[in-house]
C-alpha cells in the first residue's frame, strides 16, 4: 500500500493555487478580467474594421433583438469564467480561443467567400482578447514555461521538446482534417445546402483533400497540442493518485469501488479528460452560437450539425493524445525496468 505522495512522485512540489501577482483585491479580479476583455475586444475590432469593412457585414445576421447580443456577451463571460476558475493561464485561454473560434471562421472562408485577411484579422483579435487580460492578471503556469522549476512539471523534457510538439501538432491537425474530410465526403454538403440558406459556394467541400486540410489546420493542431497534450503531460501526481494506488478491492466499499472504476485515473489522464471535455463543449456551444446567431440564413439545426463535426474532432484528438501519452509512459517504464533488472552471466 502506498502511504505517501513521495512513493509516487518523490520530487513533487505542488505549485501554489494562485498564480496572480496583481495587487487588485481577489474579489475584483474576475470583474476586472471581464472588463478588460470586453474593452480590448471592442478597441481591437474598431481598429480591425479598416481591414474587414463590408466583408463580414455582407453575411451577418442583424442583431436587433436583445437576446442575440446578450447571448454572445453572456457566453464570452462564461468562457472567461471557465478559464479563470479552471486555473488556466494566458496561453491556455488563447489556445482554447483558437480551437473554439476557428470552426466559425473556417465556415465563413470556405463557404461564404470571406477574404483570408478578414479571417486572420478576426482570429488575431480574438486571440489577443484572450491573451492580454490573462497575461496581466495571472502568471504563466509551469507547464508552459521553458525553464520551469524542477518538481513543478512532470516530463519536462517531453513537454518542452520541439520535435515532439511539432509531431503532436501535425497529429492533431490530421485528426481535425480527417473529421472534416469525412463529413465532406458523406453527409455535410447536402446538409449545408438544406440548412444554410444563403450559402454562397460549396465547392470547398468537394475540392478538399487531406494535405490541404492539414496545412490549414496546423494552427488548430498547435493549439490542441498546447492545451491538451502539453498541459496534461506536464501534470504532476497528486493526492488522488495516492488514494487510487492504495485501493484494495477486498476491503473497499461499493461506493469506493464504483469511484475507483469511474475516476481512478492518474492525474495526467484526469487532466486530459477534463480539458478534452472543455474543448469539446466550448467549441460546440461557441460554434453553434456564432453560426446561428451571427450568420444570416442559418437554421439552428444546421448550426448544430456544423458544431458537432468540430466537437467530435476535439474528442478524437483528446483520445489520440491519451494513446500517445500511454505509449510514451509505457516506453519509459520499460527503460526503467531494463536499468534495474540484473543480467546474469
Amino acid at each position: 500500500m502506498v502511504k505517501s505522495l513521495k512513493d509516487i512522485a518523490p520530487d513533487l512540489r505542488p505549485p501554489p493555487k494562485s498564480y496572480t501577482t496583481s495587487k487588485i483585491p481577489e474579489f475584483l479580479l474576475f470583474p476586472t478580467l471581464v472588463a478588460l476583455s470586453l474593452t480590448i475586444s471592442s478597441a481591437l475590432y474598431s481598429v480591425a474594421s479598416v481591414f474587414t469593412i463590408g466583408d463580414l457585414s455582407s453575411v451577418s445576421r442583424s442583431l436587433d433583438d436583445w437576446w442575440g447580443v446578450a447571448g454572445l456577451i453572456g457566453w464570452r463571460i462564461v468562457v472567461l469564467a471557465f478559464g479563470w476558475w479552471g486555473e488556466y493561464d494566458s496561453i491556455d485561454l488563447t489556445a482554447l480561443t483558437l480551437l473554439s473560434h476557428s470552426p466559425h471562421f473556417y465556415l465563413l472562408g470556405a463557404f461564404y467567400n470571406i477574404s483570408p485577411i478578414t479571417i486572420i484579422t478576426c482570429l488575431t483579435v480574438d486571440s489577443l482578447t484572450a491573451y492580454i487580460p490573462f497575461s496581466l492578471l495571472r502568471n504563466t503556469l509551469p507547464t508552459h514555461q521553458w525553464r520551469a522549476t524542477r518538481g513543478t512539471v512532470a516530463d519536462r523534457v517531453v513537454v518542452n521538446d520541439l520535435p515532439t510538439r511539432l509531431l503532436v501538432s501535425i497529429l492533431a491537425a490530421a485528426i481535425y482534417g480527417l473529421a472534416v474530410l469525412g463529413s465532406f465526403a458523406s453527409w455535410l454538403p447536402v446538409y449545408l445546402v438544406i440548412h444554410f440558406d444563403g450559402i454562397r459556394d460549396i465547392s470547398a467541400a468537394h475540392n478538399a483533400n487531406l494535405p490541404l486540410l492539414i496545412s490549414l489546420f496546423l494552427p488548430i493542431g498547435a493549439a490542441a497540442g498546447e492545451f491538451l497534450f502539453r498541459a496534461s503531460q506536464g501534470t504532476k501526481s497528486d493526492a488522488h493518485d495516492v488514494h487510487t494506488a492504495s485501493f484494495n478491492p477486498e476491503t473497499a466499499s461499493l461506493s469506493q469501488t464504483i469511484a475507483y472504476n469511474f475516476w481512478g485515473f492518474s492525474a495526467r489522464t484526469r487532466s486530459l479528460i477534463k480539458r478534452t471535455a472543455t474543448v469539446a463543449v466550448i467549441t460546440g456551444v461557441h460554434t453553434w452560437l456564432q453560426t446561428y446567431v451571427a450568420i444570416e440564413g442559418v437554421e439552428a439545426y444546421g448550426a448544430a450539425g456544423w458544431a458537432a463535426v468540430w466537437s467530435s474532432a476535439a474528442a478524437l484528438t483528446g483520445l489520440a493524445f491519451w494513446w500517445v501519452g500511454n505509449v510514451e509512459n509505457t516506453y519509459k517504464d520499460v527503460e526503467i525496468k531494463r536499468k534495474v533488472v540484473p543480467t546474469w552471466t
